[in-house]
This record gives structure tokens, sequence and C-alpha cells, in this order.
């Protein structure tokens, strides 16, 4: 197998300080360098249908939500974990692009909904379609069977993070 930049790095490293287990540099700068590839090719796939990664985010939720495609925004910030105040700026740019709507939330009249309009419902069918097939074209260079272990070790590592 190729070396990559990492490979390099941890050369160095290795050479100025042989006293030092280096090696979860490897993973973690892998891992960093992948996340930018991985931002990187997102956002020129949506930014085919006019959106920023956190617009997709919002759409893409309110899709997978199920229907009637609505959600309350507290239940929109705690699903992309992003603060109320970025939740409200987003919603305010998909709502001027009447991508979404605010509706009265019926079963609480002191509260809102943020609802997909037939427009963004349909943006968001084409956007997130493009979006996996893209996903399917950054994993092509690796087997089914590896792309499996591979979900079931970075799951494990997410893991560790979130139940802290």
């Amino acid at each position: 197998m190729k070396s990559d930049l990492v490979d390099v790095i941890l050369e160095q490293w290795q050479r100025e300080r042989p006293d030092l287990d280096a090696s979860p540099m490897g993973v973690v700068g892998r891992i960093t360098r992948i996340s930018k590839h991985l931002d990187r090719s997102i956002q020129e796939t949506i930014s085919e249908f006019g959106l920023n990664l956190g617009e997709f985010d919002v759409l893409a939720t309110l899709r997978r939500s199920g229907q009637p495609y609505q959600l309350s925004p507290t239940d929109l910030f705690n699903a992309l974990m992003v603060s109320s105040g970025t939740m409200t700026h987003r919603i305010d740019r998909l709502e001027q692009a009447e991508l979404v709507r605010r509706i009265p939330d019926t079963g609480d009249r002191r509260a809102t909904l943020i609802a997909l309009t037939g427009q963004g419902l349909h943006l968001i069918e084409q956007a997130v379609e493009a979006h996996v097939t893209n996903a399917h074209r950054i994993l092509s260079s690796l087997e089914q069977s590896e792309r499996h272990s591979l979900a079931l070790l970075l799951r494990k590592l997410v893991l560790s993070f979130e139940q802290k």
C-alpha cells in the first residue's frame, strides 16, 4: 500500500521523538484529513442545488422525520447539534427561500413548528439523491465488507464521545 502524508508525519515524529508513541496521530490525522475532503465533496454536491451544508442538514432532517415533514426548532437544533441562534439563522434563510415555513403548533399555542414547503420537499428529494450517489462514489475504493467494518469502528468511536 502506498504511503500518505500522515505516514510522513509519523516517521518524522518517530525520528525526532522515538520515546513518544505517536501512533494515535495516524488515526486522528487521517480522520481529520478525510473530514476535510468529505466536507469539500459534500459541499460541491449540494451547492448544485443552491444549498450550503447547514441548509441541507435542516431540509434533510425535516424530510427524514417523515410526513408531515415538520419539527420544532428545538428538535431540529438537538438533531443537528447546533445552537438555537445558528438554527434560527438557518431557518430564516430557508424561509426566505420558501423552502420551509413556520406554522403554529396545534398542540401548544405558544410554540411553532418548522415545515418543509412543497418546493423544499422537491429540492431535498433531488439533493439527497445526489448526496447518496456522491457517498457511494466516495466509498467506492472500499469493499462492502470494509465499509461495514469501518462503519462499526467509527460508530464505536463516536459513541465514546457522545455517551459521556
